[in-house]
């Protein structure tokens, strides 16, 4: 393409894993020059980005360049970069050694991180290995005074305290120690003996008060040291990602940098010279440019990907048209979506590889589903991926012995040809796998009818089309765009066959391929802009009285960033500036980047306007800003784009190209119309403002583009339009089950529980649900069986129905329940589990006008923070009857008809229980009402997108299909069940348990291994206890779904299928079935770990893990016994342990395990929100117990307390320890200690909580929770006699249907990071 004459060469590279892309414009050259390179080719040249700079030179100059010789830059204006350099390092742990320093009690923070572990039902909990080698502890502290969660904030007087500084943020921040920098010099001097050259510095709250480690940081540099420092990197509240973002600048810059130097080595100058000084500029992360001296691995590590949304935004989107365009990039491992509507959209905290990392970063979505994911039909389902067949032995079709993948359908349908791919293709080994791969299909496939190797092909190109689309509807339907309203840009080598398949799927009618979609990249690089990001914290309501700070704070930013680009060569004139204010309502966690309107002061409405638009609704609250950014572009470097936009519309009428303009026919397989005659299209020979109908390909080097029958493409200067003429579905049949469109529906219902999960979080208020995600969604049929549920709180998974199927049943007649009725409930008898767990339930109609029957439910679950009760924060240590424990609702209509009945709610939640002896009610009734709505716009959500699934296939489809997804999980079920009867014998699994109070878990698993289904008796436990571990039977099942889903290796669907083949036998009033007026708040947090490891004990599966949740909870307030009510708050925490070991695997530390995974608050969070310091957080040395594979390690978590408060601990194993198997030792208890001031003397006092207390603390009171540790597995070297004859249960056996198609060892589920988990 012909580019703006240019002052000399400019050149692009995107250096990829497999393959480096260049672009370059020439100066007198008409075409743009395009090329590849691999990568890595030792035996031609030693560098592939030099490698390429000289070929374009020899071009250039016409004369040759040898190999080797520094290359003169004279004739260059820019070399623009990306590299995956940092990328690979961090996936394959190759970084520099580091070291880290962090605040005192704090040494083992980032190995617990937000305590979730990656994958609920992995029960090794196999973590990618730590960045730092060792951990040094700075004896320093501050904290924030005051605390946000304060009802009635007092004055700070910082003028006579000389411990208060106003901090960066505009808070008072409180030294309580500083350091000891003679101490700190000679920590740092021990480290460089031992060979340490790189460190990472994060201190508490240095966001706000950077002082010690800018004065650390100091020190370290005049010893020689590198050193990355958390508050330079990005000065934003989170330790936790804000310690791991330095962690990996530290792992990751010394990596770059010696590639950029070395790189600069095969150039006159390396690049130092006052000539050549900004020639050689990188890409970063949030998509601008930098000078490769300021250059980081940190925010290097999306340096490619960025480049392509770059090249997307600049290429495909048209500020006159006005349509929001979704990048979709598939390349051969993974696939990369994005949105753009006109301006970058960037994230600050993402997740990679493990690491959490916070620094702006453009919203990139990466699915596992790339050309090389591998096929797999596992437990009757259609799987691809996440596994891939690499670069080698690479698909099947190379010819290397490689598996089924993506790429080989394809080829098997006649979309990838043999005569135009860089590789040689194998055909006759494709069709051999796909031969077999049928026969296996058709033999376990319900009804008589068979599929083709064709069909069977098509059908997983259908699953892979389905798995990419779900991060699509997310980023767009997810945030309130809707999906159908976009253009689908398409690029990447493999994007082109998938293009109008997706965009069909996603309702999408307009598909937009650059003619170098392939090399998108490099090219979007050459389109980007140097930038300069400046962001500092704040923390004040935006308000008329606040407008000229805020205006001051960002005029002092602007000229820091304009410094920043003059640097790098810009004048200011070249510089635009775009200012951002991190807002969020009072209240909450969610802030939002908003960009500056016109007018400063409309700063707020756009707040309110972009808030309304993503979550659906706003609040009467003060709006805060947390930061304030400034993001400085220089601009230089024009490429010209033409528009597709502008051009398609002054085209009319434009003719087509035919049989006789096309290279060749070949046969190609679509969904419809089967084996069709396709032309084949040279791209290059095509001429431009001509149109081709499908069903065509059309090729280059590069890139295959399929135009399926009903879609026709027109061609322009620069783009490939493509148009979906028609986007009808083909029609489905309900006479039998389609495996295709089984795993279809399975991604598109849990594609719905996703985003009513994401919808939940994000419109919520509390600490509880928006930032530990405790809470669960899911979809219910008409008689209340689960359908799908995603993977939250596996305490919720089948307990949730059992609510449900009571408000139905509670309903049965026609006009019981009407259209815009919402139901609320908690009590245990009506599927409840312990009361703080508010179940919030939508009905959904045939007709909202004239409704006959309910066609389905939708629902969520999420624990609030308070809801009344004898205690604040409702969790109540030694409650022993329910009403003790809050407000217990049978079922009351929370929204009726449309109206919200808050009067109604506060009747249940404030007078009801305030009414009891001793009790308050609700401590936090606007939280409750705020949460409350986010779980009705929750279920809104999910109504909408079921509705829309109606709409697209008919209800009868859906109804068919939500009934076989429940079939297909009952099938995975019993085929588990009928090999472990095989592996047992048939004999009977027995097992005993005891909780500390000495009530007995009693277990007889008796297998039918004919078919397939299992008794679970509980006779012989104990009776209902007066304590509050009294357990509802919807928490039996609960554990049983978890225990059985973790024991597959493969997914399958969590529904109520699951629990089909199981009956469960427990007499009543035991402390399983108790009575309903028993108190239960410690039974899904409690009972139902003790219920899941004594189900692993009888399947022999694994040590006990912590079995505990350690709840924690303090606050103030409440209704008082004269009904005077006192303002105040509540807290709750689940605090993490020691996971159990197994049969081939240590067990974690510090993890949640079990019924729970809900994430710990920051630390700085922490404090910043409620009064107390956290004075330790680390992980509890030598308490998991020994064995071939030892348990893992619990945590210590000290908290002292600033203000009187009312403290409670509810947990278990503090008596009886966590078990160990097969010769493993036991796991350590755990211990909960009080440490005591005396208010007269100051002298202190241990006292020990024992595990369920509740104390009035003081002011400086400790409250120290040691937890416990995993149980091991295995005497260390020999088996016991029980091993030898029933043989153990090992990670890489774990049962699959299909036992022949055994997963690599230890390899589980898709491990996915990012603070997703909950």
């Amino acid at each position: 393409m012909p580019s703006a004459a240019p002052a000399g060469i400019r050149i692009a590279i995107d250096r990829g894993g497999t393959f480096s892309d260049f672009w370059a414009s020439i100066p007198g050259r008409k075409d743009d020059i395009i090329f590849k390179l691999l990568s890595v080719c030792p035996d031609q040249y030693a560098d592939a980005p030099t490698e390429g700079v000289r070929r374009i030179l020899e071009m250039a100059s016409g004369n040759s360049i040898s190999r080797g010789t520094p290359l003169d830059l004279s004739s260059v204006e820019s070399i623009r970069m990306g590299t995956t350099v940092a990328t690979n390092a961090l996936l394959e742990r190759k970084g520099e050694k580091v070291a880290l320093l962090i605040t005192k009690g704090f040494i083992d923070l980032l190995v617990i991180g937000n305590q979730a572990r990656p994958n609920l039902f992995d029960l090794s909990v196999k973590r990618l290995d730590k960045l730092y080698e060792k951990v040094i502890e700075v004896d320093e502290r501050v904290t924030i005074e005051g605390f946000t969660e304060d009802p009635e904030p007092q004055t700070i007087d910082m003028a006579n305290d000389p411990n208060l500084v106003e901090g960066l943020s505009g808070e008072a921040v409180r030294i309580l120690k500083k350091p000891d920098y003679k101490s700190v010099k000679q920590d740092l001097q021990a480290l460089w003996d031992e060979g340490f050259r790189s460190l990472a510095l994060a201190l508490m709250h240095s966001y706000a008060y950077s002082e010690h480690e800018l004065k650390i940081a100091e020190i370290a540099r005049d010893l020689g040291f590198k050193i990355a420092v958390s508050s330079q990197l990005q000065p934003m509240v989170k330790i936790v990602p804000r310690a791991q973002s330095a962690t990996a600048d530290a792992y990751l810059s010394p990596i770059t940098q010696g590639y950029l130097a070395s790189f600069a080595k095969g150039f006159q100058g390396e690049f130092k010279d006052a000539q050549n000084l900004n020639k050689l500029l990188l890409s970063q992360s949030d998509g601008g440019l930098v000078s490769f001296q300021k250059f980081t691995g940190l925010r290097a590590i999306l340096s490619g990907p960025a480049g392509g949304v770059v090249g997307m935004a600049k290429t495909c989107w048209d500020k006159t048209d006005g349509t929001p365009v979704l990048g979709f990039d598939m390349g051969g491992t993974s696939t990369d979506v994005s949105r753009f509507d006109g301006s970058y959209e960037h994230v600050f905290e993402s997740t990679t590889a493990e690491v959490t990392i916070q620094s702006p970063q453009l919203d990139i979505n990466t699915v596992a589903a790339g050309g090389g994911s591998m096929l797999f039909w596992r437990n009757g389902l259609f799987v691809v991926g996440p596994d891939s067949a690499g670069s080698f032995p690479g698909p099947a079709c190379y010819g290397k012995g490689g598996p089924l993948t993506i790429t080989d359908a394809n080829f098997f349908l006649g979309r990838i040809l043999s005569d135009y791919f860089p590789n040689k293709l194998d055909f006759e080994v494709t069709k051999e796998k796909f031969l077999a791969l049928t026969k296996e299909v058709n033999a376990e496939k319900h009804g008589s009818d068979q599929l083709s190797p064709e069909e069977v092909a098509m059908g997983f190109l259908s699953v892979a089309n389905a798995s990419m689309t779900r991060p699509i509807r997310t980023l767009s339907e997810g945030r309130g765009f809707e999906t159908a309203a976009h253009n689908l840009a398409c690029f990447g080598g493999a994007g082109g066959q998938h293009a109008t398949a997706v965009a069909r799927d996603l309702g999408i009618k307009r598909v937009l391929i650059h003619r170098l979609s392939s090399i998108l990249s490099a090219y979007g690089m050459a389109l980007a802009d140097v930038v300069v990001e400046v962001q500092e914290p704040e923390s004040v309501a935006f308000s008329k009285d606040s407008i000229s700070k805020i205006s001051q704070r960002i005029e002092v930013l602007r000229q820091r960033a304009l410094e920043g680009l003059e640097s790098q060569g810009f004048s200011a004139k070249q510089v635009v500036h775009e200012n951002f204010l991190n807002m969020r309502y009072r209240g909450s966690d969610t802030a939002m980047m908003i960009s500056q309107p016109e007018n400063i002061e409309d700063f707020a409405e756009a707040f309110t306007k972009r808030h309304m638009q993503e979550f659906g609704f706003t609040q009467p609250r003060d709006i805060l800003v947390d930061d304030i950014r400034i993001r400085s572009v220089g601009r230089s470097v024009d490429v010209q784009v033409s528009s597709a936009f502008e051009q398609l519309k002054e085209l009319e009428d434009l003719p087509y190209l035919g049989k006789s303009e096309s290279a060749s026919t070949r046969k190609v397989y679509f969904e419809k119309e089967e084996w069709v005659d396709t032309n084949v299209y040279q791209l290059g020979d095509l001429p431009k403002d001509h149109k081709i109908q499908g069903p065509a390909m059309i090729i280059d080097a590069t890139q295959t583009i399929v135009l399926d029958p009903a879609a026709e493409a027109t061609i322009l200067a620069e783009h490939v339009i493509i148009e979906l003429l028609d986007t009808e579905k083909k029609k489905i049949g309900i006479e039998s089950v389609d495996p295709i469109q089984l795993s279809v529906f399975g991604h598109r219902f849990m594609s719905v529980a996703e985003q009513m999960g994401q919808t939940l979080q994000k419109t919520s208020i509390s600490t509880n649900i928006k930032e530990r995600l405790d809470y669960s969604c899911a979809i219910f049929s008409a008689d209340g069986g689960l359908t799908a549920n995603a993977p939250h709180i596996p305490a919720h998974l089948g307990s949730m129905s059992y609510a449900v199927a009571y408000q139905a049943k509670k309903y049965p007649n026609k006009g019981d329940l009407k259209p815009g009725d919402v139901l609320l409930s908690n009590h245990p008898a009506a599927g409840g589990t312990h009361l703080p767990d508010l179940t919030v339930i939508t009905p959904v109609f045939d007709d909202e006008e004239s409704p006959t029957e309910i066609l389905f439910f939708v629902a969520n679950r999420g624990h609030h923070a308070d809801i009344g009760g004898i205690a604040a924060g409702s969790m109540p240590p030694n409650s022993t009857e329910l009403w003790q424990e809050g407000a217990a609702i049978e079922s009351f209509k929370l929204v009726q008809e449309g109206v919200f009945d808050e009067a109604g709610l506060v009747h249940h939640l404030v007078e009801v229980p305030s009414s009891y002896s001793g009790c308050s009610g609700t401590r936090t009734l606007k939280d409750n009402i705020a949460d409350l709505k986010a779980g009705i716009a929750s279920n809104n959500r999910g109504i909408q997108l079921i509705s829309a699934l109606i709409k697209e296939y008919t209800w009868p489809v859906v109804q068919f299909y939500m009934a076989a997804i429940q079939q297909n999980a009952e099938e995975s079920v019993r085929e588990l069940l009928k090999t472990f009867s095989t592996r047992f014998h048939g004999q009977p699994l027995e097992a005993i348990d005891y909780l500390d109070d000495g009530t007995e878990l009693v277990l007889k698993i008796t297998i039918n291994g004919n078919t397939g289904s299992a008794m679970f008796d509980f006779t012989g436990t104990g009776p209902e206890a007066l304590n509050n571990l009294n357990s509802p039977p919807a928490v039996m099942y609960s554990g049983i779904i978890y225990c059985l889903r973790s024991l597959i290796s493969s997914d399958i669907p969590l529904n109520q299928g699951c629990l089909t083949p199981i009956e469960v036998i427990c007499p009543p009033n035991t402390i399983l079935t108790p009575s309903l007026k028993a108190a239960t708040i410690g039974s899904n947090v409690e009972t139902a770990q003790r219920i899941i490891d004594l189900i692993f004990k009888a399947f022999r599966a694994a040590a006990a893990s912590q079995g505990t949740c350690n709840n924690l909870t303090f606050g103030y307030g409440g209704t008082d016994d004269k009904g005077n009510i006192t303002k105040g708050f509540g807290y709750y925490e689940t605090i993490a342990g020691g996971a159990g070991a197994g049969a081939d695997w240590e067990g974690q530390d510090g993890v949640h395990t079990g019924s729970t995974n809900t994430r710990m608050t920051d630390p700085e969070t922490f404090e910043k929100r409620y009064p107390v310091i956290l004075r330790e957080f680390s992980i509890r040395k030598g308490s998991g117990g020994e064995g071939r594979y030892p348990g893992g390690n619990g945590c210590i978590r000290d908290i002292e307390l600033r203000r009187p408060m009312q403290v409670s601990i509810l947990s278990e194993r503090r008596v009886v320890a966590p078990y160990g198997m097969a010769g493993g030792q036991n796991g350590q208890r755990g211990k909960n200690l009080w440490v005591k001031v005396d208010p007269e003397d100051g002298t202190t006092r241990t006292i020990s909580m024992g595990g369920k207390a509740s104390i009035m603390a003081g002011v400086g009171d400790r409250v120290i929770i040691q937890t416990p540790g995993g149980g091991g597995y295995g005497a260390v070297g020999s088996k016991t006699k029980e091993e030898e004859k029933f043989g153990e249960f090992k990670l890489y056996e774990k049962f699959i249907r299909n036992p022949h198609l055994f997963r690599a060892s230890g390899s589980v589920a898709i491990r996915e990071a990012m603070g997703k988990s909950n």
